[in-house]
């Protein structure tokens, strides 16, 4: 059959049929980059002020629809109490939070997971990340070049193979972790699911807390070519963090010395 019949059955024009979206120029990557820097220093930081952080610190002068554009790209939203904190499917459902007046107590008490954006010298990355809330134990990991929600389910598939089960599993409503295929996940292994309520924004500190640590020790200072590049690098840096890194906040101890119990 030929293209212009197909376009004729399906009720498009049959141009449309040879179109190909335009990807990113590395003018806005350059500007993503930039954006990255602004929103990790100052996560708090909605379009409007790094719109003007753009304009005054790096001499970048782009419109605000530009920069919520680029920021949706990216999964970004200011962190403050606000009505839509996440973007999310309307067809998948949400959970409650059920971590309200809750403390993790013992390792795999709570897991948490989130999505940063990651820079590269050539291009982006999308990494996800599975924490262990009570001994901040990075329990998996995964570097994509979408966030098509795969890489989500092979992180979680990872931790749950790896590592002892979670009583209660915590992320936003976004729709990687509200797809059918990440929750039956969790509902196949008896895993509570607890979603971030809406409006509040400190419900997965922990994580947020770890992005801005893995940036500011290892991403920027390395400067990554490229995903497997970064893979490698973040391999080595996430290893050093569960087993080397000496955390306040655990009494100057390692997340593996707490997570794995060791004196």
């Amino acid at each position: 059959m030929s293209i212009t019949k197909q376009s004729e059955l399906v009720g498009i024009s049959r141009s449309s049929v040879y179109y190909k979206p335009a990807g990113l120029s590395d003018m806005d990557i350059h500007i993503m980059n930039t954006i990255d820097a602004i929103y990790t220093q100052c996560p708090f930081y909605g379009s409007r002020r790094i719109r003007i952080a753009l304009q005054q610190e790096y001499d970048i002068f782009i419109g605000r629809d530009h920069v919520l554009r680029l920021m949706h790209e990216m999964g970004l939203e200011a962190v403050y109490p606000h009505k839509k904190t996440s973007v999310r499917n309307i067809a998948h459902p949400v959970y409650p939070y059920l971590l309200r007046g809750i403390t993790a107590c013992k390792p795999n008490h709570i897991w948490g997971t989130d999505i940063s954006y990651i820079r590269l010298n050539v291009g982006f990355a999308y990494l996800v990340a599975i924490i262990d809330w009570y001994s901040r134990y990075v329990v998996s990991w995964q570097l994509a070049n979408s966030m098509d929600g795969i890489f989500c389910q092979d992180a979680l598939k990872y931790a749950i193979d790896n590592y002892d089960k979670p009583h209660i599993h915590n992320s936003d409503q976004g729709r990687q972790f509200t797809a059918h295929d990440y929750t039956n996940i969790l509902k196949d292994n008896n895993i509570q699911i607890s979603m971030d309520s809406r409006g509040r924004c400190l419900d997965n500190i922990f994580t947020e807390r770890l992005w801005r640590t893995v940036k500011y020790e290892d991403v920027y200072i390395k400067g990554y070519e490229n995903i497997p590049e970064a893979k490698e690098g973040l391999t080595n840096y996430f290893n050093f963090y569960n087993n080397k890194r000496f955390h306040q906040s655990l009494n100057y101890k390692t997340p593996a010395d707490i997570y794995f119990e060791r004196t």
